[in-house]
């Protein structure tokens, strides 16, 4: 499709586009869309990096608290990518030692009470100040493009951007926001999910399309909403052309998150390592700080933690692998928040020609689709690693096969050029159809 053609896009997310996070995945969606054409308004406390985005629009939370104390903070802050660097780094506003900061880390952890005050420190009359409506003006948005999160601000700005504008809303969904119900004692947490829900109803009835990152969750919400929504599956740049390195021993990489009992995963891959052979170890590249999740794994001997490292060393490290990991937790609040998810990892473990271990809960989306795919080495039980494990170390046909159905999923699923022309049309299609049917009305 001809750049020209394709619509002004505004993204409305927690975090803009960045190789070595989870937003990598915008890449499957905006790949060929002129940078002039896309701006995004995001609320992680951190610049932004070079990406798909020309423009940038910054609220933080910090920023709205100073905020309701003194009316000189100002809640906004722009960015263009001709000014931006390659990697991450945090903004001085908001990384001072003070009781703001001290704020902020409780408040990433997320609680029905963090949720609901969220929503109170969100108001409008705080985030659209003159400097973004001026900004939002001026790039003059045809399309919002929503990626969904579990704050209500996020969704509130899209459907709010959307109604002002008169556009359509193209929703990103990449996980359960609505089904992964938990029993809790506290009323807040039903308070928060009865206003969650009810927002969310708005946003899948108003004009526009869906996309999911899975068959499995795309069929659970057009059924719930009656929509017809697509999936689009990630792709990677990780391919190493099967040139998989003779080590021995084995090198064993991991790369990613180790939360929600991933840690408990790896560690049990550890151990069965560790029975098959005492030299078997694990490298395991996380940006994970907190030691709540570190400790599992620290000082354990078949594990060597390796710490964050950008994505061209991803890239790098992966080729010297032997075998790839990608796993998810095995316990019941693990499985309700992964269910229906499909990580970045399962694009980078089918394109990359590594052979790879899939270890966790049948339920999970991730683990589900690597059994489907028949493609990696699926372990779904921990009584059986150590057998499976040394099985499939072993059995270097095995291997090969895998790879080779590896290529054809990729083929079919994961390539850029599929998942590009895909959205395109989407977004374009939703565009042309919300002009003729409502160009002259408003939504309500």
């Amino acid at each position: 499709m001809d750049s020209n053609d394709l619509p002004r896009v505004l993204i409305v997310g927690t975090v803009p586009y960045n190789k070595n996070s989870t937003s990598r995945a915008f890449d499957a969606y905006f790949h060929n869309w002129p940078k002039e054409k896309l701006a995004q308004i995001f609320s992680i406390n951190k610049t932004p990096t070079k990406g798909h985005c020309k423009y940038f629009f910054q609220v933080t939370d910090q920023r709205l608290l100073k905020r309701r104390f003194s009316k000189k903070i100002k809640t906004g802050k722009t960015f263009d990518d001709d000014e931006l660097e390659n990697e991450w780094k945090d903004n001085s506003l908001e990384t001072q030692n003070t009781l703001y900061n001290q704020l902020y880390k409780r408040g990433r952890k997320k609680t029905p009470f963090i949720f609901l005050m969220r929503k109170w420190l969100w108001k409008k009359k705080y985030w659209y100040t003159k400097e973004l409506q001026d900004w939002v003006e001026t790039f003059n948005p045809q399309v919002i493009f929503l990626s969904f999160s579990d704050d209500f601000f996020i969704p509130e700005i899209a459907l709010f951007m959307a109604n002002k504008f008169n556009i359509p809303i193209i929703s990103s969904i990449s996980d359960d926001y609505i089904f992964n119900n938990k029993f809790s004692l506290s009323p807040l947490y039903y308070i928060y999910r009865r206003k969650y829900k009810k927002l969310i109803d708005k946003i899948m009835k108003y004009p526009g399309d869906v996309i999911y990152i899975s068959d499995k969750i795309r069929d659970k919400y057009n059924d719930y909403y009656n929509r017809h929504g697509e999936t689009i599956y990630l792709s990677s740049e990780l391919n190493t052309a099967n040139q998989v390195p003779n080590n021995n021993p084995p090198v064993f990489s991991y790369f990613g998150n180790i939360r929600n009992g991933r840690n408990e995963s790896l560690k049990d891959i550890a151990d069965a390592l560790q029975k098959i052979d005492t030299n078997y170890r694990i490298n395991i590249y996380t940006s994970e700080r907190d030691n709540k999740f570190l400790k599992v794994l620290k000082n354990h001997q078949g594990i060597n933690l390796k710490g964050n490292i950008p994505y061209s060393q991803v890239v790098k490290e992966t080729a010297n692998s032997s075998f790839l990991l990608a796993v998810e937790g095995m316990k019941k609040k693990d499985i309700v928040t992964t269910k229906y998810s499909l990580s970045t990892k399962v694009a980078d473990c089918l394109t990359s020609g590594i052979p790879t271990i899939s270890y966790g809960s049948i339920e999970c989306g991730m683990i589900s689709y690597m059994m489907k795919s028949n493609a990696v080495c699926v372990i779904t039980k921990k009584e059986e690693l150590v057998i499976k494990l040394k099985e499939f170390i072993d059995n270097i046909d095995m291997q090969k096969e895998y790879l080779m159905n590896a290529k054809k999923i990729v083929a079919s699923n994961h390539t850029l050029s599929n998942s590009n022309a895909l959205f395109e049309k989407i977004v374009c299609d939703a565009y042309d159809e919300f002009v003729s049917l409502h160009k002259n009305s408003k939504i309500n």
